[in-house]
C-alpha cells in the first residue's frame, strides 16, 4: 500500500467526515484539525521518501543491486520504529489516535481507541489501494523485460509516472 501526495486532501475530508460527523470527535476548528491529520499524513510521505533516500545511498555504498532496495529500506524503517507497505495503515492510525488525544482543535473523543483505529483503516486501505492496481497495471506494459534489470528499473518508473498521471495521482 502506497499514499500518494495528491490523494491527501481527499483522505483529510473523508476523516474529519466520517469522524465528526458520526460524532466520535468534537472539535473546535475543523480546518485546523484537518491540517492536523495533513501534517500527519504528509509527515509520513516526507519519512518514507528520507528512507527511499537512504536505502538508495547504501545499494549504491555497498554495490548492491538495486533489487535490495525494499529489503533496506524494510531494515531502516524497523530500526526507526517507522512501517512501510501493508504495515503503514497501522502505523499512520496509530499517528492520528495519538493526534486526536492531544491536539489543542480536539475538544473530546467519543469512540474507543479500537473503534478509532478501524474507522482510520478502512478510510486509509480504500485510498491507499490504488498501488497495487498501478503496479499490475505497470507491469502490463513491461513483460517483454526480466525482472529486477537495470532497464526493467528505468522502464517501470517511467511506465508508473505515465500511469499516475492518466489517474491523476502525481
Amino acid at each position: 500500500m502506497r499514499l500518494f501526495s495528491s490523494k491527501i486532501p481527499h483522505i483529510t475530508e473523508v476523516m474529519a467526515r466520517t469522524l465528526i460527523d458520526a460524532g466520535d470527535l468534537e472539535v473546535s476548528n475543523r480546518e485546523e484539525f484537518k491540517r492536523d491529520v495533513e501534517s500527519i499524513l504528509k509527515e509520513y510521505l516526507r519519512k518514507d521518501r528520507e528512507l527511499t533516500e537512504a536505502a538508495k545511498d547504501m545499494l549504491e555504498a555497498r554495490g548492491l543491486p538495486y533489487s535490495d532496495l525494499y529489503k533496506l529500506k524494510r531494515q531502516l524503517a524497523e530500526r526507526e520504529e517507522f512501517a512501510i507497505g501493508e504495515e503503514s495503515v497501522n502505523w499512520i492510525s496509530n499517528q492520528l489516535v495519538e493526534l486526536f488525544m492531544r491536539s489543542q482543535f480536539v475538544d473530546e473523543v467519543f469512540a474507543e481507541d479500537t473503534a478509532l483505529r478501524r474507522t482510520l483503516k478502512e478510510i486509509l486501505r480504500r485510498n491507499m489501494q490504488a498501488d497495487d492496481d498501478l503496479d499490475r497495471e505497470v507491469r502490463k506494459h513491461l513483460k517483454h523485460l526480466d525482472e529486477g534489470t537495470s532497464s526493467f528499473e528505468i522502464e517501470y518508473q517511467k511506465q508508473l509516472d505515465l500511469v499516475k498521471r492518466r489517474h491523476g495521482l502525481s
